[in-house]
């Protein structure tokens, strides 16, 4: 048995109703859900992880404690390539869906221990490029009525915001029509960005794409279906405007295949979708080696994630910006301490990096047992 090794692993499924529900181009979203993990070693060193589970947490949870876990107690953490592939062993198949997102969960616990054991942040444990904090943007601002929008905008510029997301969907009149009424809202100085969720087909994403570039927005995020590598393609080669997407992708084989093809401007993998940090590294790298700009996506998720994203940003090389979600959340707002990737945390438009060991956060667990699913 190694000198340290992982003694227990606990998963909390947990969801949180929110204060106003986030309507995106597909549906709205009235609660959270996401998996949390602690991962215990031998030696008394806790590290804690988060897996995306949009619904359905406690069957996440059910899958780490039978399947996943199992394989990992009594090995050594710091052994965490080793143990992706153990974990990743425990289902047939191509990486993705449900496997990789729980994975996800437990390989940000074992970065959070190893940077605990050394003393470090984790950035600095990536290799680091000297940052401590890192540009953001608002993010997103609702598709619903315009005098939402009035609201969330001016609360996103009070904040000190530079940088803004924007949801749109259909019909197209609509959208074009809600990008030139924040533009007018935010002014000329404000970077502007679309997040589409993929609402539209090829041909649509066209005609959005352009009143878009002519508007100065500066990226177009998931216009089409993720999967729709040939509709990327032919996106990038007629529309004036950066295209954003990466989110809907588990690891970095399926990255690879966008940066080769020269479709993407901007990747934004997901922490605790795209297999944590150690899958979501090789992702950044990837974009370094293609010269593609790196963004996190952070979404619907809680602090764990936020603050792993902010790890990881800081060590990206073509780091762009960051995703600072804008909307109350309980999993993110007061779980953890310190507070992190809050807009209230601004400074020059940029987010502190956490520079405590592992990912800079302490647990509150309190909020853990009041989140939990029964």
């Amino acid at each position: 048995m190694p000198a340290r090794s992982i003694s227990q692993i606990v998963a909390y499924p947990l969801r949180a109703v929110l204060a106003k529900v986030q309507r995106t181009s597909q549906g709205d979203y009235p609660a959270i859900e996401i998996v949390v993990v602690e991962v215990t070693t031998s030696d008394g060193i806790t590290g804690f992880g988060e897996g995306l589970c949009r619904r359905g947490a406690a069957g996440y949870a059910r899958l780490i404690d039978e399947a996943l876990s199992p394989r990992l107690i009594g090995k050594d953490p710091a052994d965490r390539r080793a143990l992706w592939k153990l974990m990743r062993g425990a289902l047939s198949g191509q990486p993705g869906g449900q496997i990789v997102e729980a994975i996800s969960a437990i390989d940000i616990a074992l970065w959070d221990i190893a940077g605990k054991a050394a003393g470090v942040p984790i950035h600095k444990l990536l290799g680091g490029m000297g940052r401590t904090q890192v540009p953001a943007y608002a993010s997103s601002i609702n598709w619903l009525d315009d005098a939402t929008v009035e609201g969330e905008v001016a609360a996103a510029l009070k904040a000190g915001f530079r940088e803004i997301k924007v949801k749109l969907g259909h019909p197209l009149k609509d959208a074009i029509a809600r990008a030139k009424f924040v533009r007018k809202l935010a002014g000329d100085e404000i970077a502007l960005y679309v997040d589409a969720n993929w609402a539209y087909d090829v041909d649509d994403a066209l005609i959005v794409g352009r009143a878009l570039s002519d508007l100065g927005y500066g990226f177009f995020e998931e216009p089409i279906a993720p999967h729709d590598r040939a509709g990327y393609r032919r996106l990038a080669q007629h529309l004036p405007i950066r295209l954003a997407a990466g989110e809907s992708d588990y690891v970095a084989s399926e990255a690879l295949a966008m940066l080769q093809e020269r479709s993407l401007g901007l990747i934004q993998p997901d922490v605790t979708r795209s297999g944590g940090i150690t899958e979501t590294w090789r992702i950044a790298e990837l974009a370094a080696s293609f010269n593609t700009a790196y963004a996190p996506h952070v979404g619907w998720s809680g602090a764990i994630c936020v603050a792993a994203s902010l790890q990881l940003a800081a060590a990206a090389e073509t780091l762009r910006t960051f995703e600072c979600m804008v909307y109350a959340n309980p999993l993110r707002d007061s779980f953890t301490h310190p507070v992190v990737g809050e807009g209230s945390q601004l400074v020059d438009g940029q987010l502190i990096v956490p520079q405590g060991p592992g990912l800079g956060i302490e647990i509150d667990r309190d909020m853990l047992a009041r989140y939990r699913i029964a």
